[in-house]
């Protein structure tokens, strides 16, 4: 097995490892690397304030059997990250951690990634020479966030504090329909 070691610390991603998917996996290649947060541009889009802290990330690759005697070509991609977001409860800023642990199998094409996609339990990517890791990474830490980013619990005026249920919450307000509990009806 080869492994290499990359670090990204330059301002854009024009030495970002592209990879030849199948040598990688037919030498069993293991590429770690850190990249800084602000260098995958669309994720930073949905960060906060100055985006700052490193993706970690590992890509494996490796040749697996596969129906008639051939073997598949795999890619174990993992990735951590701490990004911050903005909580929807009390709009503060929440750091949040992102994790993916990913499979994918390559195939030739994308008309067999189509054709095999609804059959298939592992995602499917298409074959190439000049594959981007770190936009596939990308990708994948989008994905990884929350539709609602919050905090575990909110301290803030918005928010019920710790100590208060939401049932207690609830009978401190008077119910709005409460003053025609007293009117009656008059039939005529």
């Amino acid at each position: 097995m080869v492994q290499f070691s990359y670090t990204a610390r330059m301002e854009n991603q024009s030495n970002a490892p592209h990879i030849d998917v199948k040598a990688f996996a037919k030498a069993q290649t293991h590429l770690t690397g850190q990249t800084p947060l602000s260098q995958f541009e669309r994720l930073s889009q949905d960060c906060v304030g100055d985006v700052r802290g490193e993706v970690v990330w590992s890509v494996q690759g490796s040749m697996q059997p596969a129906s008639a005697g051939t073997e598949s070509v795999w890619l174990h991609v993992s990735a951590t990250a701490s990004v911050p977001l903005i909580c929807q409860r009390c709009l503060g800023k929440v750091d949040l951690a992102l994790n993916i642990d990913q499979d994918f199998r390559f195939v030739a094409d994308e008309a067999t990634a189509l054709a095999e996609d609804d059959e298939s339990d592992e995602d499917l990517l298409v074959l190439s020479r000049d594959f981007d890791v770190l936009a596939l990474i990308e990708d994948e830490l989008l994905m990884a966030m929350p539709i609602v980013p919050m905090h575990q619990t909110c301290e803030s005026e918005h928010a019920p504090t710790s100590d208060a249920s939401a049932a207690d919450v609830l009978e401190e307000k008077p119910h709005p329909f409460a003053a025609l509990r007293g009117l009656k009806i008059r039939k005529n």
